[in-house]
Order: C-alpha cells, then sequence, then structure tokens
C-alpha cells in the first residue's frame, strides 16, 4: 500500500470514506500511540466501518507523546507557540514535501496562484521562532508571490509604506497577520484599504485582552475600511488549512473534513446548526494521525461550511485522556 497516492485527488464522499478507512487501518498498525488510544477506547479496526466510528486522538497527545506513523529521520519537527514554560505540541514531519503539496494546492483553490498577489506577512510572534510550521508555509507563498512580498515584524512604518505603494499601483495584496498584529497596526495607522484582502490567522497571544472573532472583525472592518476579514485555520498538529471567505465560515479542501462531536459524548457527533467539539480528519496527516479531536468549539452549517465559537476549558480534557497512555 502507498498510503500517499490518492489524497490529493479525493473526487467524491465515497472517496473520501474510502481513503480515510485505508489511512485508519495504515495508522492503527503502524502508529504506537494511536493503537493505543484505538484499543483502550475499544475501537480496533474491525469495529470500524464508517469514518464516524474511528477513534479521534485528542490534540494534547502530540505534547507528550511522539504521534508518529513512519520511523525517523524526520524531515521537520513543527512545534506549537506557546508562553515560557508551557508544554508545547510536537508535529514530526516524515515528508515535507506533503505539507508543501496541500497548502500550495488548498491556497490557489482559494486564492489563485500566489503569483498573482503582493503577500504581507505580519507575523511577530511566530517569525521570533523558527520551527513554525505556519511561517514555513509562508515563506514559501511569500517566495512565489509578487515583488514586495515579504514579512514583517514590528516594523508598521515599512508596512504601511509597502501596503500605500502597493495599492497605488494597483496589485492585488494579501495582507496576512496574526489578531494581536493587526489589530495593533490598524488601530495606530487606520488605511483605507482598496484591492486588500485582510486576513486573520487568530491568536492573542497573551498582547491584549481575547475578543470574539466578530468583534475582532468588525474593528478591522472599521479601522481598514473593509467590507470583509478573511480567515485562515491551521494548527501545528495539521498539515492542511481552511479558509474563511468572511463572516467566520470556514470551508477546508477535499482531503480535509470536519466533524462536530457531541460535548458529552466524543463518539456521537452532532448535526448542522449544533455545537459541539469541533474533530478533523487531516488525510495529509498521513504520517503522524489523520483523525483528531480539537479543543476548538464550533458548528457546522448546512452548507458544509463551519464556524468557530470558542475553546474548550484546557483542563477538559487531559485527565480524562492522557490518564489512558500513562
Amino acid at each position: 500500500m502507498n498510503p500517499i497516492q490518492g489524497i490529493f485527488s479525493v473526487s467524491d464522499d465515497a472517496d473520501f470514506r474510502r481513503k480515510a478507512l485505508e489511512i485508519f487501518r495504515f495508522q492503527y498498525d503502524r502508529n504506537p500511540v494511536y493503537k493505543r488510544f484505538c484499543d483502550l477506547t475499544d475501537r480496533p479496526p474491525q469495529s470500524v466501518k464508517r469514518i464516524e466510528d474511528i477513534p479521534f486522538l485528542p490534540v494534547e497527545f502530540f505534547k507528550y507523546f511522539p504521534v508518529v506513523s513512519a520511523p525517523p529521520p524526520y524531515d521537520a519537527v513543527f512545534e506549537s507557540s506557546g508562553t515560557t514554560g508551557m508544554q508545547r505540541s510536537r508535529h514530526y514531519v516524515k515528508d515535507l514535501q506533503i505539507y508543501r503539496q496541500s497548502y500550495a494546492t488548498v491556497f490557489e483553490m482559494f486564492y489563485g496562484p500566489p503569483s498573482d498577489w503582493v503577500i504581507l506577512a505580519l507575523l511577530p510572534s511566530y517569525l521570533e521562532r523558527n520551527n513554525s510550521s505556519l511561517i514555513h508555509m509562508m515563506r514559501d507563498l511569500v517566495s512565489r508571490a509578487r515583488p514586495g512580498s515579504g514579512f514583517y515584524l514590528y516594523n508598521y512604518d515599512a508596512l504601511y509604506r509597502r501596503l500605500q505603494q502597493s495599492m497605488d499601483s494597483g496589485e492585488k495584496i494579501l495582507l496576512f497577520g496574526v489578531s494581536f498584529a493587526l489589530w495593533d497596526f490598524a488601530e495606530r495607522y487606520r488605511p483605507r484599504l482598496s484591492n486588500t484582502v485582510v486576513m486573520e490567522t487568530g491568536g492573542m497571544k497573551g498582547r491584549k485582552r481575547e475578543p470574539v472573532r466578530e468583534e475582532l472583525h468588525a474593528l478591522l472592518k472599521e479601522y481598514f475600511g473593509i467590507s470583509s476579514v478573511h480567515s485562515e485555520y491551521g494548527m501545528t498538529e495539521l498539515l492542511s488549512q481552511a479558509y474563511s471567505y468572511g463572516e467566520g465560515l470556514f470551508s477546508s479542501p477535499p482531503w480535509m473534513r470536519v466533524l462536530i462531536r457531541d460535548t458529552e459524548d466524543p463518539f456521537d457527533f452532532t448535526g448542522p446548526g449544533k455545537t459541539g467539539g469541533i474533530n478533523i480528519i487531516d488525510l495529509a496527516n498521513v504520517y503522524s494521525c489523520s483523525f483528531l479531536a480539537t479543543r476548538d468549539l464550533g458548528k457546522m452549517h448546512s452548507d458544509g461550511r463551519f464556524e468557530i465559537l470558542g475553546r474548550f476549558d484546557n483542563s477538559d480534557i487531559r485527565g480524562c485522556n492522557l490518564l489512558l497512555l500513562e
């Protein structure tokens, strides 16, 4: 079996389900941490007939165990952000080319080729680290973008000048930033943007109080003079991303799927319009774990888009699930 084959050519629901079950069996056989979790939740392969039967590994396991479905060497080890002393998630990436194909394909699917854009990345908290999956992705996209694209740390004056130059020349601009930095920049300069997509990737990192997404987007729309704010949804433990064109409604690529689990029963799923925990199937995670239960709360809409509503309390999952492997 070649587990990579067919991941990025998933064509319909039946194809996705077939590939997901195939990868589940592959990871059960080769990922010791995931196998033990499946066994202790009484979900071995012979009892899994549908993707809804698959056990979803809490993302916290990436903080405490090597979640790997392939032996070393690894092309990269991505690490999550966090405050000093905080336990960070580590994602061992066997083949970086899978990650590159995933983010490049999904970006072009939603926004067209990077070469159509001037990409201005305002990611100070991420640039201060060397092992961020987001920085790896954005460096590659920026390298493929139009001249004048680049990264900005706290040099807001230079970013303001570049924005003005690109707007004056009529170029398509993608201003991509972490929430607190976009808020700081918008509040300080209040530039009236044209031919610009503003995209936030979440995270205040303790720099400001944490607003709800609707409040943040309202502020950015007011300060920038724009009608919508786009969003990117990703995490260290995933090799794929979902994007929103506005209103906080996310769509995912064909090889990534979101399911909403019941908040009281992790093996039951809710229907559209009901709030629950977000489970993600990311087929690109073939050499780690493709079936993850996140700490995010959300709901599915009838058109297949999903919404992020908040997070579980940090203590909800660790005591319950990590004890299984201790």
